[in-house]
């Protein structure tokens, strides 16, 4: 077998056994449409451990890059393929969960409603009521609300709880 260029006398060269004879083949890189497509499926097997759908949008970008380069097309098409079909994805799967998020009612706390026993009363309408096993601070809705040792939580504000003196709901 000969050389035909000096390009392919620098290229290393694998040996190749074959019917009890040895041939030396020229080794090739890997073609760039495989680089492509491992990346995808890295990244979309990273995604089942992150569940936010952000790395299969990119898996699928860079898998579309893969096909470009498998087409042929050249190296910075290729790059343009993924990082435009990436940033559309991207942006349409950010549009779909603010609309998902839009149309999820909110839903109010388990704690509202609850009965509370109040500890002591502090000034300005605070107080520490004893919920779920511990001592929490507390607030009165408004000031015309009657101080009693058990009250209703009408709300939260961070772990502030708000009282009521009846249910929520109730007028």
């Amino acid at each position: 077998m000969q050389l035909k260029s000096a390009a392919d006398a620098r290229r290393p060269r694998a040996r190749v056994r074959c019917y009890d004879e040895e041939i030396e083949e020229p080794s090739r890189p890997m073609s760039s449409y495989w680089i492509w497509w491992i990346g995808a499926a890295a990244l979309m097997g990273a995604e089942l451990v992150t569940g936010t759908f952000y790395l299969l949008i990119l898996g699928l970008a860079i898998a579309f890059g893969g096909l470009a380069a498998w087409l042929g097309s050249d190296p910075a098409l290729q790059w343009i393929t993924a990082g435009v079909l990436a940033i559309a994805g991207t942006a349409t799967l950010r549009k779909w969960k603010l609309r998902l998020l839009e149309r999820t009612p909110q839903q109010p706390g388990l704690d509202i409603g609850q009965v509370v026993q109040v500890k002591s009363w502090g000034p300005d309408n605070r107080a520490r009521v004893a919920y779920r096993g511990s001592t929490w601070d507390a607030e009165l809705a408004s000031p015309a609300i009657a101080k009693t040792d058990s009250m209703y939580i009408a709300a939260m504000r961070g772990s502030v709880l708000i009282l009521s003196d009846r249910p929520p709901g109730v007028a």
